[in-house]
Parts: C-alpha cells; sequence; structure tokens
C-alpha cells in the first residue's frame, strides 16, 4: 500500500472508545525526552515530530494524559486508551486534509525502566502509529510506573 507525504496530524478519532481530539505539534525536553502536551492543555493529544507523520512510513507517535486533576471527572484524553482492542480503527486528520486511517494490532502495559524504545520509535518498512499514556500504579512521588502503548498499522487513507 502507497504511504502518504509528510503532513503533521490535526486530529485523531478513535470512535470505539469514544476519543477525539485535536492534535498538537511536541518536541523534545532539554533531557532529551520526548515532550507531553502541557498539563492545562490534557484534553488534547501530541504528535511528536520526530516521528514520522501518520500514513508515512516509519512510526508515528502519538502521546495524550490519561488523568488530570484539572479536568471534569479527571478524564483526560486518552482515558480510555488502555481499552483498545486488536481491531480498532483509528483516524488521523492531518494539514493537509487527508484522513490517515490505522488498525489496532495489540495494546501493552510496559514498565517506565523498561520503555520499549526501539519497538517504539524505531525504523519500520510500513506506515505504524504508536498511541502511548501513563498506566499502572500512581503514586504522588512518583506519578505512574507504567505505559500504555498501542502498536497500529496504516491501513489507508480518504479526502485531500
Amino acid at each position: 500500500m502507497p504511504t502518504l507525504g509528510a503532513s503533521p496530524p490535526v486530529r485523531i478519532v478513535i470512535e470505539r472508545l469514544g476519543i477525539e481530539a485535536g492534535i498538537m505539534r511536541l518536541g523534545l525536553n532539554p533531557d532529551g525526552t520526548v515532550a507531553v502536551p502541557p498539563p492545562e492543555q490534557a484534553r488534547q493529544a501530541g504528535w511528536y515530530d520526530g516521528s514520522a507523520a501518520p500514513g508515512e512510513r516509519g512510526p508515528a507517535v502519538v502521546l495524550g494524559h490519561v488523568d488530570s486533576a484539572r479536568l471534569p471527572g479527571g478524564k483526560a484524553v486518552f482515558y480510555r486508551l488502555g481499552q483498545a482492542r486488536p481491531g480498532d480503527r483509528v483516524e488521523i486528520t492531518r494539514t493537509d486534509g487527508v484522513t490517515a486511517r490505522f488498525t489496532v494490532d495489540s495494546v501493552t502495559q510496559v514498565p517506565k525502566k523498561r520503555f520499549p524504545s526501539r519497538a517504539v520509535y524505531g525504523p519500520t518498512r510500513t506506515a505504524q502509529l504508536r498511541l502511548i499514556t501513563c498506566g499502572g500504579t500512581y503514586t504522588e512521588d512518583g506519578g505512574y510506573d507504567s505505559n500504555i502503548i498501542v502498536f497500529a498499522h496504516y491501513t489507508g487513507a480518504q479526502g485531500g
């Protein structure tokens, strides 16, 4: 299947989970880690601009908060991401008007200390998608001890 060219994402929809949100552009923190959306924008997801654009060859990486004390009920953009399952559809609209479609392959929870950087950020032969949020046990002094990672593959596009 032909891949798409570069175009930053602006919106994500995972209909089965009721996720529909804007996407902001994220870079790196001073320590070299990938930035996350600021707490006051916990309703939005963020695309790591050092990754592929959705539909472009390689892994497109989109991150979001699972919860936030600043939101009603504490539910942030990826509150239900851990409920994703293989076969779920993810649609990401890009600035060029094209909507890239993905199908979930797997959902995993991994300790932050053993984050699979190569599996998430490493090169791929096809267009892929990685969705990341926090998970596991929360402590006041350490935050969440794990990440939820959704792995998905590109299945086509519409529009543009």
